[in-house]
């Protein structure tokens, strides 16, 4: 039996879900990737409340972006979420890449953040 695509990002997502876990000391900075945008979260699990959040439909980034599905965009949302956990006192992070192959935008967005102020 052939497992799709999207099972297979499924199965990665539970797979990795199992051993991230955001706490409020060092929240998650979950990632996800959808064909024309992307979104990312810094959460803390423990109280199941999201601290911050950015995606390619901020306002300010699709005025800059006309298409929110690359790496310059994907860098971008890196950016600013970097910038707002950095604002709201967030320093450390745990990094949850949702099932995506750590590659292209999602390596984008991580390396902005990274370069940005967060260590994860």
């Amino acid at each position: 039996m052939k497992i799709s695509r999207k099972q297979q990002n499924q199965r990665r997502h539970r797979r990795i879900r199992k051993k991230v876990q955001g706490t409020p000391e060092r929240p998650r900075l979950a990632v996800f990737r959808s064909n024309l945008h992307i979104y990312a979260q810094v959460i803390d699990d423990v109280a199941q409340h999201t601290l911050v959040a950015a995606s390619t439909l901020e306002p300010s980034l699709r005025e800059q972006f006309t298409y929110g599905s690359n790496c310059e965009a994907s860098a971008a949302v890196g950016r600013l979420i970097a910038a707002k956990a950095l604002a709201k006192g967030i320093e450390k992070v745990v990094f949850d890449r949702g099932g995506n192959l750590y590659h292209g935008r999602v390596r984008a967005l991580a390396e902005a953040a990274r370069e940005a102020g967060l260590q994860f």
